[in-house]
């Protein structure tokens, strides 16, 4: 199927900036260029009843950021724990501030924006043990925070889904906490990089191309050898089944399109209960391009409609 009208527009003001690729950068300049191209969007952000940034101590003694978002909503919340995109090297709090504020509101929920650390500074495992504290952080917490514990979720895009998978795992796991939901959007599965979609949309759609994946594993893994670890590619678990319901959100035009039928399938087999839907014509990071993207729009509203389901029970 062709590329969405918006989406066409919007790549061809990318081609007119001169946009350098992100495998041509170092780590920073590639955060720094993530961060203005998110700024450049603009747009009045959705007002939530109240902003906290805070930090939690991690078990190896760092202040690892967070930031809280309350919707205007009252009674004992579900609370989403969200990790940002970004292939685990580059994003922030602020370049999914957004996305944070939409599902907040959207959804009725406690939001958790969480700021693990990121590679190559912090390889992996780092920005799982990171996410894990989170989640646990706000199991403990939740009485505080206005939060229902028996009300929680994960979520994330792409490096951010590919985290929230993960924890997902370990919470099954460890028998707790116990999640509603996790949600997906366009999750990195495996870090072997494998699947026709990588040759299909190598190039072409947007600024995550076959190369800028390579980037990514390159400063993430400490060695390719990570990548039999299903801590980093967690569609190599052995087994999916008892793990939460889950609503996975694609691009159709995506180098992890694959990763993200593969998670379909492997979910579905365990007798999971998965909501799957594919956004024609959309690329990879659309789903933080609302409202400017209408798909984008659509996609955050389904997704806040399944983290509201889940939490109603």
């Amino acid at each position: 199927m062709p590329l969405d009208p918006q989406i066409a527009k919007a790549l061809e003001a990318l081609a007119k900036a001169n946009i350098p690729p992100i495998e041509s950068l170092d780590p920073p300049a590639a955060r720094d260029q993530m961060a203005a191209m998110n700024a450049a969007r603009g747009g009045e952000p959705t007002p939530v009843r109240q902003v906290e940034n805070r930090t939690i101590p991690t078990p190896d003694g760092y202040d690892l950021p967070i930031r809280l978002y309350w919707p205007h909503a009252e009674g004992a919340l579900g609370a989403l724990v969200y990790f940002h995109g970004g292939g685990h090297v580059i994003g922030s709090l602020d370049t999914h501030d957004n996305v944070a504020r939409n599902l907040c509101e959207g959804a009725g929920c406690v939001v958790v924006s969480v700021d693990y650390r990121m590679g190559p500074e912090h390889k992996f495992p780092k920005a799982v043990e990171d996410s894990w504290t989170a989640l646990l952080w706000t199991a403990d917490n939740a009485a505080s925070l206005g939060i229902d514990p028996a009300k929680l979720a994960v979520g994330g895009d792409s490096a951010g889904g590919n985290l929230a998978g993960v924890v997902a795992l370990m919470a099954r796991d460890a028998g707790a906490p116990k999640l509603v939901l996790q949600s997906l959007v366009y999750p990195v599965g495996d870090y072997h990089l494998v699947g026709e979609s990588y040759k299909t949309y190598a190039t072409g759609y947007g600024i995550l191309t076959d190369k800028a994946m390579a980037w990514f594993q390159g400063h993430y893994l400490n060695s390719l050898d990570d990548a039999k670890d299903w801590r980093a590619s967690p569609l190599l678990a052995e087994r999916f089944a008892g793990v939460a319901p889950a609503v996975i959100t694609a691009a159709e035009c995506d180098v992890l399109f694959d990763d993200g039928v593969r998670y379909r399938e492997a979910l579905e087999a365990a007798g999971v209960p998965v909501q799957y839907t594919c956004y024609p014509g959309m690329i990879h990071a659309f789903f933080g391009m609302a409202p400017d993207v209408d798909r984008a729009v659509e996609a955050q509203r389904d997704v806040a409609a399944a983290l509201k389901k889940a939490f109603a029970g």
